[in-house]
């Protein structure tokens, strides 16, 4: 089954990213939440170095290695209602600054579940440059990934 990315733009700060999986939600989220699956699927098959305190307060960090480069990503949980949602800050490390406030709601129906992230700029500006950085596409590949590893997960 092909599942797609809708993505939407109710503000000029917000972009809204949703997508289904056949997979139960506590799998998908888990999958979003837990190192030994994140790993698997968000460098999109690169190699994924995974650092990731799940709770209110906690910290994460990834570093993904492409193309020989490392690329490294961080946040701060702030808010975690397992396994239905929960909000992160995300930071590229390279834009140190910019930071991204995501909040990510997970929806069963039918063993289906859709993943809602609703990411909140600082500005207009920074929602352009995100969109304009092809994070569309990546968040394409990651989402296709998670597809093959939810398959694999769920055995």
């Amino acid at each position: 089954m092909s599942n797609t990315i809708t993505m939407s733009t109710p503000s000029d700060t917000e972009l809204v990213m949703s997508r289904t999986f056949d997979a139960p939600q506590e799998l998908v989220f888990a999958a979003h939440t837990q190192a030994e699956h994140l790993r698997h699927w968000w460098g999109r098959g690169n190699p994924l170095d995974v650092t990731i305190d799940f709770r209110v307060g906690g910290t994460w960090r990834f570093v993904e290695t492409a193309d020989g480069q490392e690329h490294a990503f961080r946040g701060e949980f702030r808010e975690i209602q397992a396994p239905d949602s929960f909000t992160w800050t995300f930071e590229y490390e390279p834009w140190a600054g910019r930071v991204i406030v995501e909040r990510y709601e997970f929806t069963e129906r039918d063993g289906r579940t859709t993943v809602t992230g609703t990411s909140t700029f600082a500005s207009p500006e920074d929602l352009q440059a995100m969109v304009k950085s092809g994070m569309e596409t990546g968040a394409e590949q990651s989402y296709a990934a998670l597809d093959a590893y939810l398959e694999k997960a769920r055995g």
